[in-house]
């Protein structure tokens, strides 16, 4: 049994075929699946999925690309869609990304840091985006006391060294589709390094597909592939994997 902690099933790319894939997948061996919003119109998405299927879980949050439209009353939209679905396990995902700069940096922070206050006064955890923008996240996250709630770096592609400085904060670390590039030097040591308790599985679906469907249209039933590489980073059996990745996320969200 498998534990996708970080997708985007309310994306359009599952407009066609959404509902019935959904089902399959949970058929083919997927337990638990966590849909992580991006603006308020996902997190809807997210409840609806989470309401339809016993399995299905989502977060609740607006994404960096998306901090530009936020004022008071989304946020205050947001506490009561969180509210309103007690299937809401975490708030995210949120963040910095300076990859883009899709919102004026400034206006990131903001928002960063209000849904941070967020899910402290919520008690939830935090989905963590971070693109290039690491030191003024850790920043934030200790300056903001995230630790009190602690949370997830989803679709970790940093250093051996920031992933310790992130450990210490109680974030866990997330791999995605990236571990299985041929270009993954990076992040292979990160997973050698990280505690078995402290790591997810995730597809950030319908993006990362890993090896060898990249550049497809990701899903949550392409995990075995993931879980297969770190199982042989950390020489662990394949079953180890799924086994520790399922109780880490399980706990994370508190998913009985």
């Amino acid at each position: 049994m498998i534990f996708d902690t970080h997708a985007h099933y309310d994306d359009e790319r599952f407009d066609e075929d959404r509902f019935e894939l959904l089902e399959e997948l949970h058929k083919s061996g997927i337990k638990y699946i966590l849909n992580a919003a991006s603006d308020i119109e996902s997190t809807k998405m997210g409840i609806m999925l989470a309401e339809k299927y016993d399995f299905v879980y989502t977060a609740a949050g607006i994404h960096p690309h998306n901090a530009k439209a936020a004022n008071q009353n989304t946020m205050r939209e947001l506490e009561n869609l969180i509210n309103s679905c007690k299937k809401v396990v975490a708030v995210g995902e949120i963040g910095l990304d300076y990859h883009y700069d899709f919102s004026p940096r400034e206006v990131q922070k903001e928002c960063f840091i209000t849904q941070i206050n967020l899910a402290k006064k919520l008690n939830l955890p935090i989905i963590i985006h971070n693109r290039e923008s690491h030191k003024d996240v850790m920043d934030i996250i200790k300056a903001e006391d995230a630790k009190a709630v602690g949370g997830v770096f989803h679709c970790y592609s940093g250093s051996v060294e920031m992933a310790r400085e992130v450990l210490k904060n109680n974030f866990y670390i997330s791999f995605s589709g990236v571990v299985t590039f041929k270009n993954a030097k990076k992040i292979i040591d990160v997973v050698k390094f990280v505690p078995d308790d402290m790591f997810l599985v995730e597809t950030d679906c319908p993006y990362l597909a890993p090896e060898p469907f990249r550049g497809k249209r990701n899903h949550s039933g392409y995990l075995p592939y993931i879980i297969q590489k770190i199982a042989e980073i950390k020489g662990l059996s394949y079953e180890k994997v799924a086994e520790l990745t399922m109780e880490n996320g399980r706990r994370l969200f508190r998913i009985q």
